[in-house]
């Protein structure tokens, strides 16, 4: 292989510049030297801490699960909105299963509670043609009044509610096993007690170093089973939709059903399988939230995380990847409101007040570069717009660095929304490298016309 075709992939097909594993790498090194810098002008510790760092996976997973699901329905070409609803009706099969026979027992029902949803939603959609955002929200509407009758039917009476059970929430469910890495994250060996070496950096508070025993240390120490089970979803989902034959059948219904159909794909069977799965992924996340987050089921536990980790899905281009880092940014966002509370969120001012003069100068620079090569109306579009996120980025990095200068912490009304502010931002910024697949949301009926 020669110097050019080493450097050739960098680039995608209409001469941009495309990045890849190293470029991401890169820029979150970049990323965690400034939220250093920043944590240690403002002295808010708890912004990279091993508690925040837990908190933030632990309030990810369930996001990013439901994105999976999600993933998983667009890719065959059904859009699902229902994965709020699929998620609720996880949450009740796996307290109900869980409370009785132990909290694996209870992720499986969870599983098939959100599949039983995603079963629902294919049969209206891929064989009756309903249109995908009515049955989604039928969904939603039924998983939600379904869960709350069972709720005070069975959680409400006899065997449940002697052991806590009420019209509300579930009985207790034993907590699944953690998982602590000796020597580095602490814990104990039989009577050992094990040193905890990255508590100890983290506690020193110093530069950059902390920050990474901080990150290390969350992600080590009282990890649930379940959460690295989950972890390990995200790779698997790539290989499987994008390296075998079944994702490729599956990725092929929601581009072009009836090119694989003529390919000899059985386009319903596909999109069946999909649907259902995501409603799996959806159930999952339900479990995750009875049997890791909550230990019992609760009336209203879900709190719109299904519409977030579809709102993930999207800020993540519909590849797992990139509705990891979307659902983390999410997690993390709600860990900083759960834990550090105002003076945290006032540091993260700082941080976004750098992020937008990045960003500004980078569109200047884009804008003086595109200047020189369009000729044409489209292009000169094009460079307006760059001079006009320029100047909007500094005047939104003006207003932030004032507000951080003027102020010691941030109001704890806005602390609360920050999660659901950042959501719309990121998606708002990353509109316009979007694209869905070609036909999803599209009705398909075998051997029609296009």
């Amino acid at each position: 292989m020669t110097a050019t075709e080493t450097v050739a992939p960098a680039k995608a097909g209409n001469g941009k510049f495309r990045l890849r594993w190293p470029h991401y790498l890169l820029i979150a090194a970049g990323l965690l030297v400034l939220l250093s810098l920043v944590r240690m002008v403002d002295g808010a510790d708890d912004v990279t801490s091993s508690g925040t760092v837990s908190a933030a996976l632990r309030l990810a997973v369930p996001i990013f699960l439901a994105g999976l699901g999600g993933l998983w329905a667009e890719r065959s070409g059904v859009i699902n909105i229902g994965l709020e609803g699929m998620m609720i009706l996880g949450t009740w099969t796996g307290a109900w299963a869980g409370y009785q026979w132990g909290p694996w027992i209870g992720v499986l029902f969870g599983i098939l509670g959100g599949a039983l949803g995603g079963l629902l939603h294919a049969i209206a959609t891929v064989t009756f043609g309903v249109d995908h955002i009515v049955s989604g929200v039928a969904i939603n509407i039924l998983g939600l009044g379904l869960t709350q009758f069972l709720a005070g039917l069975i959680f409400n009476a006899g065997h449940a509610k002697d052991l806590g059970g009420g019209p509300r929430q579930s009985p207790p469910i034993d907590p699944i096993k953690t998982l602590t890495l000796p020597m580095l994250s602490g814990g104990k060996i039989g009577g050992w007690e094990s040193p905890d070496w990255l508590g100890s950096l983290e506690s020193h508070h110093w530069f950059l170093v902390s920050d990474i025993a901080g990150i290390l240390r969350g992600v080590t120490n009282g990890l649930s089973l379940l959460t690295l089970v989950c972890l390990l979803l995200i790779p698997l989902t790539f290989v499987i939709l994008w390296k075998t034959p079944f994702g490729l059948r599956i990725r092929s219904c929601g581009e072009d059903p009836y090119a694989a159909e003529s390919l000899g794909v059985h386009v319903y069977r596909m999109k069946y399988a999909a649907v259902i799965i995501s409603g799996g992924f959806s159930g999952l996340a339900g479990a995750f939230l009875v049997t890791v987050a909550a230990s019992l089921y609760q009336d209203g536990q879900t709190g719109g995380r299904g519409y977030i980790g579809l709102a993930s899905m999207i800020f993540g281009n519909w590849r797992p990847g990139g509705l990891a880092a979307g659902s983390l940014l999410f997690g993390y966002t709600d860990a900083m409101n759960v834990r550090g509370g105002g003076q945290s969120v006032h540091a993260l001012l700082l941080f976004v007040t750098i992020l937008l003069l990045g960003v500004a100068v980078w569109q200047g620079v884009r804008a003086n570069r595109l200047r020189s090569q369009v000729v044409t109306d489209l292009g000169r579009r094009e460079v307006r717009g760059a001079y006009v996120g320029a100047v909007l980025s500094l005047v939104a990095a003006a207003g932030l660095l004032v507000w951080f200068l003027l102020s010691d912490e941030v109001p704890g009304e806005l602390v609360s929304f920050s999660p659901h502010l950042t959501t719309l931002l990121v998606l708002a910024l990353a509109s316009q490298r979007l694209r869905m697949p070609a036909a999803d949301g599209l009705r398909y009926r075998r051997g029609e016309a296009r």
